[in-house]
């Protein structure tokens, strides 16, 4: 057997404390949070108040304005034009005029129960619509409840009795068999067994033969139109009434 050289004084011995290495754990992955900073502090600790740097402003030389390359009037100040006192020629103005209540316009009669003491008046005016629209019901509308019967409410009520109708079942005529009784059957007729007797019928009235057309009643005729023999049809007229000694005048119609 040959002696295991080692290289200086270590040799192999039990670890001390715990080396990470030996277990299969992921190890120092995890970092506690900071507690400076502003970034992913500790949630249980205070932070105190950051502060940072703004950057350098933007150089002049980048400035996006035009420059002076406007052509400013010389006379043209901070407060107005530099000038001397100058008048225009202008029209009259015209001015607003507004209609304003004249002393005809006020009644100062009527202000005396405004300013005075008065009686109370009253007056008699038409109903209002509120009261055409109220739908509350009136004394009529209540039915005080009956105190006869057995239906009576918040008193003792009597036996009562009811005469009743005569039921069907059970009764002295019930038919429990369900036969057929002698009103069932048909009447046989006599006359199918036995000699036929005499029938006679009673026909309409027998109308002979004729013209069956319609002819003109008197009142369809109109004589006192027809003209053919008279000169004209008979017309009434109303004169004056005649005197008893005067000769009648009498024309001949030829």
């Amino acid at each position: 057997m040959t002696e295991e050289v080692w290289v200086g004084t270590w040799r192999p011995h039990r670890p001390r404390g715990p080396i990470m290495a030996l277990y299969s754990s992921p190890g120092p992955k995890y970092l506690i949070p900071p507690t400076t900073g502003f970034v992913k502090h500790t949630p249980t600790k205070l932070r105190a108040p950051a502060y940072s740097f703004r950057g350098a402003p933007m150089l002049l030389a980048e400035n996006c304005s035009p420059g002076p390359r406007y052509s400013v009037n010389p006379k043209i100040l901070r407060t107005g034009k530099d000038l001397g006192p100058a008048y225009s020629i202008l029209g009259r103005y015209h001015t607003k005029t507004m209609r304003t209540p004249g002393p005809g316009d006020y009644f100062p009669e009527k202000s005396t129960k405004h300013v005075f003491d008065s009686a109370p008046s009253h007056s008699i005016s038409a109903r209002t619509k509120t009261f055409r629209i109220d739908s509350t019901p009136g004394p009529a509308a209540y039915m005080l409840p009956v105190v006869m019967g057995p239906h009576t409410v918040g008193k003792a009520s009597q036996p009562s009795f009811s005469i009743k109708g005569r039921s069907k079942r059970g009764n002295f005529s019930d038919d429990l068999h369900k036969t057929p009784g002698p009103a069932a059957y048909r009447q046989t007729d006599v006359q199918v067994t036995k000699f036929k007797a005499p029938q006679y019928t009673m026909a309409a009235r027998v109308e002979p033969p004729g013209d069956k057309t319609l002819k003109p009643g008197p009142g369809a005729h109109s004589p006192e139109k027809v003209t053919l023999h008279k000169p004209c049809a008979p017309i009434v007229t109303f004169g004056i009434k005649h005197s008893d000694y005067m000769t009648p005048l009498v024309v001949d119609v030829e």
